[in-house]
């Protein structure tokens, strides 16, 4: 439920009817493992819980396969049905990913022809267990999809001054509440319309996705959950950059509506412009600082390392956002500056026209990196 709310898509049916099946199988590739033996229950041995099935030497294994950037104390796995049905799991989402998008990532770009890339997206508490599940699925199906397993490890999330343990589920009804609170306030009654449900679920999910990624994921988030820490247009937030995406849609609305009542002509093609016209200092600050950049600073936080020896990999996934907020605090300080549909006189039009031109590319770069956040512009605040 929570996955949904934060519009993370991820397969939904890892509990369905091929799971047992795929169950049964890993049991029958545990059998046949020489990686697998029986657990002993000799005189003075310790007694072991029931659910056990065997035990996986999973050191030996590392030795065997030469694999490297496992953890060291990584030794002997007490296998259990509930770590075959996680794994199982994992397979599922896996063929499930592979089947809706056979064509995202062709056999040829990989060595050995796997199709696709499984990255382990873990806090640092929880890699140990995961490298223990990743080694047992090498293991038991040592298939492609096997072959190109890497960790993402985040770092701790804490709270300021917690009254009582929250939940992920608590949390982001929280932000919800008090996204919707700091409108109310800012908007009035406006905030309060059945209308406005989306766009508050839009604020708290954008609001929410920059708390978390702004900070490099190795990094400790340390969250202040009160009412101060949301705000509609707070400097540091997603709200705020979402704020000034909308004031762009309501500027080219603004536009066409007046070009619609004939106070402007339509806007001509980028060749037929005198962008000569620009002479404000924030105008080429957007240009140098953003637009021109754009490409780099995607390639820089979308492009994951290249399957190297190791296991663990880096994402910058702040890049994005602090790309967006420093753009969001330039661009609100030129568009507070300057008047940019001005009076409907024809000697004023190139300027207004190069203007627009050059606000249109703004426009969109920020929808182009709210996408890669997985985030709707929104077309009014």
């Amino acid at each position: 439920q929570l996955l949904r709310q934060l519009r993370v898509d991820w397969p939904s049916d890892s509990g369905g009817s091929a799971l047992p099946d795929a169950v049964s199988a890993l049991r029958r590739a545990l059998g046949l493992s020489p990686c697998a033996a029986a657990c002993e229950q000799g005189p003075g041995a310790a007694a072991l819980p029931e659910d056990i099935i065997c035990k996986v030497h999973l050191k030996s294994f590392v030795e065997q396969q030469g694999l490297v950037g496992y953890d060291p104390n990584l030794d002997v796995l007490l296998v259990t049905e509930g770590k075959l049905r996680s794994l199982a799991e994992l397979q599922q989402a896996v063929l499930q990913c592979a089947v809706r998008n056979p064509a995202a990532l062709p056999a040829s770009r990989f060595p050995d022809g796997s199709c696709c890339s499984i990255v382990h997206v873990v806090s640092c508490e929880e890699e140990f267990q995961q490298q223990q599940l990743d080694l047992l699925w090498r293991i038991l199906d040592p298939g492609a999809h096997t072959a190109l397993q890497k960790y993402l490890v985040c770092g701790p999330v804490k709270v300021t001054n917690p009254s009582s343990p929250i939940g992920a589920d608590q949390y982001f009804q929280l932000r919800k509440r008090q996204m919707y609170e700091a409108s109310v306030m800012k908007y009035g009654e406006l905030a309060q319309d059945e209308a406005w449900t989306e766009v508050i679920d839009t604020l708290t999910v954008a609001a929410i996705r920059f708390e978390m990624l702004s900070t490099a994921h190795r990094s400790q988030i340390t969250l202040d959950l009160d009412n101060s820490s949301i705000s509609t247009k707070g400097t540091k937030s997603g709200a705020f950059v979402m704020y000034n995406c909308a004031r762009l849609a309501t500027l080219f609305d603004t536009y066409q509506r007046a070009v619609e009542r004939g106070t402007y002509p339509p806007l001509p093609p980028a060749s037929e412009l005198n962008f000569s016209c620009l002479r404000e200092e924030g105008e080429w600050l957007l240009l140098f600082n953003y637009l021109l950049p754009f490409p780099e600073v995607l390639q820089q936080a979308a492009e994951l390392p290249a399957p190297t020896k190791g296991i663990r990999i880096t994402a910058n996934t702040e890049t994005v956002c602090k790309f967006l907020i420093q753009l969001s605090m330039d661009f609100s300080s030129y568009y507070n500056r300057v008047h940019v549909l001005g009076e409907p006189f024809p000697h004023l039009f190139d300027q207004m026209f190069a203007r627009l031109r050059l606000l249109g590319a703004v426009r969109d770069v920020f929808h182009s990196a709210l996408a890669t956040l997985h985030l709707p512009p929104l077309s009014q605040i």
